[in-house]
């Protein structure tokens, strides 16, 4: 028999009683819990010895989003440690204190160590650890061209393109529709910087969610006849600064932060 790799394998070695004799409800739900790592299969008392040795060590365990980001972060703390720091700082836009970096991150203080480790009297969310990381190993330090295109002209990819339209585009148009006061509260929370208005919009903001990665969001109000509008914008240099996937992840974490703040202020 093939390793097993799902919940559903195990489960068709399962009685199907849901006898509940191995403390969860259901046959499915022990199936599940033993590819997570949280039961073992011994736990069911249905089962023979000889099934349980022959099948035991066949059962790959389903990684955890927790697994998943240390398997991520582990390799990027490993190039952390190679870095020279003092070298860097022209590059990152950043400061030097002893053997840590300091980055401006939507106005916010970020210390990176020499080992990777980022700390801020801020929270620190998970999702701007790997783009901050990324940002400091591989960015080439590019200085800003001051002009700015789309997301679609930074990659020929277009499977990134849909994405970022519509997981991060569309729901930000839809939150600044339903809550105006989302731009003044990106200028005074994440500092930033009205600009003279771009590309025929009400309204242009720069935020900066690292010193050498902006973004420009432009927002149309809506009119009678006429929905609202929303763009957003990058220098041309983004990708030689930061990584496409990178790029990705950081919106997807700002648009989670201005949900959370319109929640708030809805509630």
């Amino acid at each position: 028999m093939s390793q097993l790799d799902n919940p559903l394998a195990i489960y068709k070695l399962l009685p199907k009683s849901n006898c509940k004799l191995c403390g969860v409800a259901t046959c499915l739900a022990f199936a599940a819990a033993v590819i997570k790592g949280e039961k073992r299969l011994d736990g069911c008392p249905h089962l023979e010895s000889n099934i349980i040795e022959e099948f035991a060590g066949q059962i790959i365990k389903q990684a955890t989003p927790e697994d998943l980001f240390r398997q991520i972060l582990e390799p990027l703390k490993q190039e952390v440690i190679t870095l020279d720091f003092a070298s860097s700082v022209k590059r990152l836009g950043a400061t030097l204190s002893g053997n840590e970096l300091t980055i401006k991150c939507l106005g916010k203080d970020f210390t990176v160590d020499s080992e990777g480790n980022i700390i801020s009297d801020c929270h620190v969310n998970e999702w701007v650890i790997v783009p901050l990381l990324n940002y400091i190993i591989y960015s080439a330090g590019k200085e800003l061209s001051g002009k700015w295109v789309p997301f679609r002209e930074l990659s020929n990819k277009t499977i990134w393109n849909s994405y970022f339209e519509h997981k991060f585009e569309k729901p930000l148009k839809q939150l600044t529709d339903s809550y105006p006061d989302l731009i003044e509260d990106m200028i005074y929370i994440f500092n930033g910087k009205q600009v003279e208005n771009s590309f025929s919009s009400d309204i242009s903001l720069v935020l900066h969610p690292l010193p050498k990665l902006p973004l420009l969001i432009c927002y149309t109000k809506p009119e009678e006849d006429q929905e609202s509008k929303l763009n957003v914008f990058f220098d041309t240099t983004a990708e030689e600064n930061l990584n496409l996937d990178s790029i990705y992840r950081l919106c997807m974490g700002l648009l989670m932060m201005f949900q959370k703040i319109t929640l708030r202020h809805i509630k």
